[in-house]
């Protein structure tokens, strides 16, 4: 890089601590397609690069912590403004190159870099929870842990952040923009699972960075975060399903567009990603099925319909040419990742469902055929699951009174008692 970019907010850091407090960086342009972007947290800020390739597509790469609030070290754990330009241009040049050689390291290798690179194999691999994933390293492990070393990470370190995020109230959707906000402090004992199960889902990334970090050579040891142990009980199954009478309720509370979506969740037990991905051409009138191109697993299944399920899909596919939309807004836009939360809480709201989640009609589903009869793998091959042990965990509790009127009638008399007029009172 022939001469450092200056702007006045960002290389000095009494200019940086006048800036906001966000999540999207703040950013300065250093060439076509190239920019240099300070992300001011809480605590200290840190540097990103962004490069723009030539289908419009943006990569980001993670350069360091800024110098907020120490000097720089000179081994690139804490850097200048001016160091995160050299640093910026180095990768810049590797992105030009369509990212063929690994990018050059400059000082020592951080868990942020670990995170980093881990990302980048995990896209590369198809991982399906990119976006989520990316998201979860971004809010709660690089602002925590992406400063320090990987050879001076510690098992006390890794427990404390772990523990951390257990107590810490839960992060709320916040408008692209606004400072980030929270629920109230985790209090009950529900709440308070519900945390740790998400600190649990955290570690399972951040161990998940690690051991490719180690595998790749940049660690000696795995000691330090192998050893660092899971909350207990946290993952309790969930246990709330509708019956018919409610499942008719919520059905009715919907809105047109949005009625659709849950008809077609609840008489499919498909997630409701797939549901969107669903086109006229999956549904095949001769079979009775349907067919989920992409599923979490990464892995095809087709969907036997209930005599109920097939008149429903085929109601939707009525005209449609193949490779139309089966579920589409009532603007005939196509429904977002995360448009089903407001038309559902309503629709709760108005059906008196208490708080449940549109992912419970998935479970709705399975309980009620394995309440019919459904043998376990039936099941699992309906969710898309490869073998019986997430729908024993996950559905096999069904509902007390059904447990006990199965295992009467299945039991039946022994034979084994003396007849006896003896019986015991019942309290009033």
């Amino acid at each position: 890089m022939a001469r450092t970019v200056r702007n006045a907010k960002l290389d000095s850091r009494s200019g940086r601590a006048k800036l906001e407090v966000r999540r999207e960086p703040h950013w300065v342009v250093i060439a076509k397609g190239c920019a240099l972007g300070y992300r001011k947290t809480s605590g200290n800020g840190t540097w990103v690069a962004r490069y723009r390739d030539d289908v419009g597509k943006q990569h980001y790469h993670s350069l360091g912590a800024a110098d907020d609030t120490m000097d720089a070290d000179g081994g690139g754990l804490c850097i200048t403004y001016a160091d995160a330009q050299r640093a910026a241009d180095s990768w810049f040049k590797l992105a030009a190159r369509g990212f063929e050689e690994q990018a050059p390291r400059h000082g020592a290798y951080t868990v942020g870099l670990a995170v980093d690179d881990y990302l980048v194999d995990y896209q590369r691999r198809g991982g399906k929870s990119y976006v989520r994933t990316k998201g979860a390293i971004a809010s709660q492990i690089s602002p925590s842990l992406g400063h320090i070393q990987l050879a001076k990470l510690s098992k006390r370190k890794i427990e404390a952040w772990h523990e951390g995020l257990a107590k810490a109230p839960a992060r709320l959707r916040t408008r692209l923009g606004d400072a980030q906000k929270f629920s109230k402090s985790p209090k009950g004992a529900e709440a308070i699972r519900r945390r740790k199960s998400t600190a649990n889902r955290l570690l399972s990334v951040l161990k998940a960075a690690l051991n490719f970090a180690h595998a790749n050579g940049h660690v000696g040891s795995d000691d330090p975060w192998r050893s660092v142990k899971s909350f207990r009980e946290v993952d309790a199954a969930r246990v709330r399903y509708l019956n018919d009478d409610e499942s008719k309720r919520l059905v009715n509370a919907c809105a047109e567009d949005f009625r659709c979506l849950v008809q077609a969740a609840l008489l499919s037990g498909a997630r409701y990603g797939e549901l969107l991905a669903l086109k006229a051409s999956d549904f095949n009138a001769d079979t009775g099925t349907v067919h989920i191109r992409i599923s979490k697993s990464g892995k095809p299944r087709h969907i036997v319909l209930s005599t109920e399920g097939q008149k429903f899909i085929s109601q939707m596919a009525l005209g449609k040419k193949p490779d139309a939309l089966l579920f589409t807004r009532a603007d005939n836009e196509q429904w977002g990742t995360s448009h089903q939360h407001r038309p559902f809480k309503s629709a709760i709201s108005i059906a008196k469902l208490g708080a449940m989640s549109f992912h419970e009609l998935r479970h709705t589903y399975a309980s009620r055929l394995i309440m019919g009869g459904a043998p376990l793998a039936v099941v699992a091959a309906q969710l898309g699951h490869s073998d019986t042990r997430m729908v024993e965990k996950h559905y096999g509790h069904m509902a007390p009174s059904y447990v006990a009127d199965t295992v009467r009638a299945s039991f039946g008399e022994m034979g084994i008692l003396e007849p006896s007029n003896v019986a015991p009172f019942r309290a009033l």
